[in-house]
């Protein structure tokens, strides 16, 4: 039997670490992609897409097209079970729980974002890590604009056209130079604007921006935002948020209806649960990318602590989280992994960075290549060469290299599309016999019969023993969530046509949290059905 060789996440680590692998072992190893989303994003150009120079659908191409010879899987990864050499995700519609067996595992997820430590920022901030963010970000600035174009009242008008950007590494810096970018070449559509009322900040903890550059380099675009009508305050953070202000570290007040916070990384959720060593945040391997005391499993990309030399303890010692290093890294682990399978050797991971390079906006850049220091219109131009050489596939580059000569001839567009968000709330319809989730999906909602009625099957939490009850028009099922319940217990299935109303977890549980009585209806319910407890031998974090 050929091993199964099986990797979590489609960023840059995860797409080039599944291409290197069929490459070298197409005959001799089943390799599985599993990621959350069908599609490669190329995140260099998020801040592009946030600034209207590229339209959303040409920064990603189909991981299907990339990754041609390995199987894809379309999944939310759960949990892995090292034991059994299994990882359980939840997939399609109904989340259902499916076990897939691995050889190797290679774990890619990248990382995600925490704000919750500076209060009001998680709830007010936008953020940059995905397609749905650089296209928010986009209409939001647009909406800005259009409010302010109207508005008679002078303190509106003055907070929708201040935008604040939290965090002055690359992706802050990029994301502050093509929204400006954009808000300067919109303003001769909004006549009641003057540019002089538009504010735009950037707040930086540290001492400077572009920490991973050159200090040469990272004054030349102080001086570069400065001239373009950008503030940069460094060692100045976020105290506090509301939607009309930010509080700094330094008691000052700024009136802004946008805030873009592109700080905060911390591992993906699957990560914290994983049975492997945890360090800083992050995976923890050695030289050859095996995660520490793990054989079988393997970490690169943002999620990994990959030491570039023995004895590792500065900072400067690791791997950084670039996507020039996660090419690098995907290569060597395919051909680490090949050399396990062949009996031989593995070798240590070693690799010095090219250089870096920052598109400022406006035509304008910083770029550190082999030890050469270019500032301006050549390191922009320079910028943009090497990410589309960068781009996976002829069609992208084609794309981007299209959008880009439509961007310099013609005006940008002002054109305000809001990326559509799921209801938190809808009503969904079921025929008799339809099933609405079965034991072990993953739990994500709160359901309401409006008519009809749905039958629940499952086990007595304190007997054991079978049990069925039919729910009609005003019953409710689905808040065992409260438990901190993420599975599925029990089958419920429609009885009847039957139409209930859905509530999305996060939703329900931040209206228990915000409503004491409503929480309190639900706990006491919950004890009066004897649904106030987990199912034996499980926790109330793993089932529902």
């Amino acid at each position: 039997m050929k091993p199964r060789i099986l990797i979590l996440g489609g960023g840059f680590a995860g797409l080039y670490a599944a291409r290197e692998l069929h490459r070298r072992l197409r005959d001799r190893a089943e390799i599985e992609l599993v990621t959350t989303e069908n599609y490669f994003l190329f995140q260099p150009l998020l801040p592009e897409v946030a600034g209207g120079a590229i339209a959303a659908p040409h920064a990603v191409t189909p991981l299907r097209f990339l990754a041609r010879g390995v199987k894809l899987r379309k999944a939310l990864v759960d949990s892995v079970d090292a034991e059994a050499r299994e990882v359980t995700v939840f997939q399609g519609v109904q989340r259902r729980p499916t076990q897939i067996r691995y050889d190797h595992l290679v774990v890619a997820l990248g990382s995600s974002t925490d704000l919750t430590r500076t209060p009001g920022l998680a709830e007010h901030a936008l953020t940059m890590k995905s397609l749905h963010d650089a296209r928010r970000l986009r209409a939001h600035v647009i909406e800005r604009l259009e409010h302010a174009d109207i508005t008679e009242l002078p303190e509106v008008k003055r907070g929708a056209l201040t935008f604040t950007v939290v965090g002055g590494g690359f992706s802050g810096i990029e994301t502050v130079g093509e929204m400006k970018e954009l808000i300067d070449r919109s303003l001769k559509f909004y006549p009641s604007i003057s540019p002089g009322e538009v504010r735009v900040v950037v707040l930086e903890f540290a001492e400077r921006i572009l920490g991973e550059m050159d200090p040469k380099l990272a004054s030349y675009a102080m001086k570069e935002l400065s001239r373009r009508g950008i503030e940069v305050k460094l060692r100045t953070g976020v105290a506090s948020a509301t939607g009309t202000q930010i509080v700094t570290t330094d008691d000052e007040v700024i009136d802004c209806r946008t805030i873009v916070a592109t700080i905060g990384n911390t591992p993906a959720p699957a990560i914290r649960r994983m049975p492997v060593e945890i360090a800083h945040g992050r995976v923890a391997v050695d030289r050859t990318l095996r995660a520490s005391g793990r054989a079988e499993v393997w970490s690169l990309g943002d999620c990994a602590l990959i030491p570039l030399k023995d004895g590792a303890s500065d900072r400067s010692d690791f791997a950084p989280p670039t996507a020039q290093f996660a090419v690098r890294e995907a290569r060597h682990l395919a051909r680490n992994i090949a050399a396990t399978l062949d009996g031989k050797p593995l070798e240590p991971f070693s690799y010095t960075s090219k250089g870096a390079l920052a598109s400022l906006g406006a035509h304008r850049g910083v770029a550190d290549v082999m030890g050469a220091k270019i500032t301006g219109f050549p390191a922009w131009l320079l910028w943009r060469a090497y990410y589309v050489a960068f781009l996976p596939g002829v069609s992208a580059r084609v794309k981007v290299l299209v959008n880009w000569l439509i961007d310099a001839l013609s005006p940008r567009s002002v054109v305000q599309i809001s990326p559509e968000d799921p209801p938190t709330a809808r009503h969904v319809l079921y025929r008799v016999g339809d099933r609405i989730y079965e034991t072990g999906n993953r739990a994500d909602g709160f359901f309401t019969v409006m008519s009809g009625a749905v039958e629940i099957t499952g086990r007595d939490p304190r007997t054991g023993e079978e049990r069925k009850r039919i729910l009609r028009a005003g019953d409710h099922f689905g808040e065992r969530m409260l438990l901190g319940a993420t599975r599925r217990v029990a089958t419920a299935r429609a009885a009847e046509d039957t139409k209930v109303l859905v509530m999305g977890r996060e939703e329900f549980l931040r209206l228990a949290e915000g409503l004491p009585e409503f929480r309190t209806y639900f706990e006491r319910y919950l004890a009066e059905q004897g649904l106030d407890l987990p199912m034996e031998g499980e926790s109330p974090e793993a089932a529902e």
